[in-house]
């Protein structure tokens, strides 16, 4: 019998349904971070160190950068942003009469911080680096005053908080935000792998899907290698691919368009959707090559209702789950039970919520009397599909489009790679975790206070790093 194919878990059609490197860079003033992650900064890192009130002295690049030393011999940087006009003088003697001699006339307007820390004004004239110079000339332990914030807010306009994408609907032209990242603690696990010197990056990730546009300018940089195991024949498309993969590796902190929930690490792009489907054969070829390419997750955002187990893709999901992080839509309609192959046993079940994250989306798949399946875990993927009553256009998700474009979808879909993004930031910050690991704790970090398993970045990527 020929094998069935599979169809995308997008369209209401049958047919269509990220190790986090440590930093090079001289230590910078300490984050308690969990399993040895370092508190170190990179380039960009340490150029979002803002303040709200303060003038800031900001770098321009951490190449070449002037250190000086305490008089304990730790490292400080004269050019990470610091308070101008000041330094800390440190350490147990600071209230000593040595202490007051060195600073001359300056004491008279130094101010105790805490036991042990004083603030105290730069001369007129001089420069921080330099009267810190002569201060530790002089025994005293001195470092910038230094300026911190959130570290993690990337200037994608999309990304909420910034200016917003301009996407054409039936209601016109709205401005619209990336609004499901917030909604999984996405920005406050990045906050974390940046307070540890970490750029929040994907451990290697393969979507399984349709072609992809490479030339989309949000997508530049972020894939490693593309293969194709569809024949000449097949008709082929790159709006679902897009989409997906730009849930998950839409380049971050670029000034353009969306924020992936990864900032960076290698995507392979892994061709398997025509416009008709995968079958499984393809299927097979493609989570294959993915192990083969050391893939750590594999994006599945795609199924069928009319399989409920495959012998020869089950064999080849099960061995993969050795490996790699399997992750699946769980499908578009509500009274199917959960699609295959996110039905697998060793494949994450992703569902979607719409506007609200303790109730399914209306289209979303779920447990029936007879499929009893359960959704692994939940993740936001847009209102408006199939009809869901009262929802609009603009309750659904801000993706990649071809052309370069942005646009509005709604499925479980993109609710896949959101999760599958988590468990690449989990796997590149431990690359020391298994697949079968980093699935338990993923699982295990979920948000259940709405009484739906939602997906919540930062405490994954934290029960990542204990």
């Amino acid at each position: 019998m020929m094998n069935p194919r599979v169809a995308l878990a997008l369209s209401g059609v049958p047919l269509l349904l990220l190790a986090c490197a440590a930093s090079s860079t001289p230590q910078r003033p300490t984050a308690i971070c969990p399993q040895g992650l370092s508190a170190q900064s990179t380039t960009a890192q340490a150029s979002r160190i803002l303040a709200a009130s303060d003038p800031v002295t900001a770098p321009t690049s951490l190449d070449g950068m002037t250190w000086a030393s305490h008089a304990s011999g730790d490292p400080v940087n004269w050019h990470a942003p610091h308070v101008p006009g000041r330094v800390l003088v440190t350490g147990d003697g600071v209230r000593g009469s040595g202490v007051l001699s060195a600073l001359g006339t300056q004491a008279i307007s130094a101010q105790a911080v805490i036991p042990g820390l004083l603030l105290v004004p730069t001369p007129a004239g001089q420069s921080d680096q330099a009267w810190a110079a002569r201060l530790t000339a002089q025994g005293l332990s001195v470092q910038p005053d230094y300026l911190y914030s959130a570290l993690a807010v990337p200037n994608d306009p999309g990304v909420p908080g910034n200016a917003g994408v301009n996407v054409v609907t039936a209601l016109g032209t709205r401005k619209v935000y990336q609004t499901y990242l917030t909604r999984i603690t996405a920005p406050q696990a990045w906050e974390f792998l940046s307070a540890c010197g970490k750029t929040p990056a994907a451990a290697t990730t393969a979507m399984l899907d349709s072609a992809l546009e490479s030339s989309h300018p949000d997508l530049q940089g972020r894939i490693v290698d593309s293969v194709s195991f569809l024949g000449a024949t097949d008709s082929r498309t790159t709006e679902h691919g897009t989409a997906t993969t730009g849930v998950l590796a839409a380049t971050a902190d670029n000034g353009t368009g969306l924020a992936g929930v990864t900032w960076s690490g290698s995507v392979v792009s892994v061709e398997v959707l025509s416009a008709v489907g995968a079958s499984t054969s393809v299927l097979a070829k493609g989570v294959n090559y993915a192990v083969q390419k050391g893939a750590k997750v594999i994006n599945m955002s795609l199924g069928t209702t009319k399989v409920r187990s495959d012998p020869a893709l089950d064999s080849v999901l099960s061995s993969a789950a050795g490996s790699a992080v399997l992750v699946a839509a769980a499908g578009n309609t509500p009274g199917d039970g959960v699609y295959y192959p996110a039905s697998h046993p060793d494949v994450i079940a992703v569902g979607a919520v719409g506007r609200s994250n303790s109730t399914l989306a209306c289209y979303s798949a779920r447990p029936s009397a007879t499929l009893t399946r359960p959704l692994d875990v939940v993740a936001p993927g847009g209102a408006s599909y199939g009809g869901c009553s009262s929802a609009a256009v603009t309750d659904d998700l801000l993706l990649l489009a071809p052309g370069g474009d942005y646009d509005l979808q709604a499925g479980t879909s993109f609710s896949a790679p959101l999760v599958s993004g988590v468990a690449a930031l989990m796997r590149a910050a431990n690359p020391g975790l298994s697949a079968a690991q980093t699935r338990a704790l993923l699982l295990e970090s979920v948000n259940r206070t709405g009484g739906l398993p939602l997906l919540d970045a930062e405490a994954a990527v934290k029960a990542a790093t204990r």
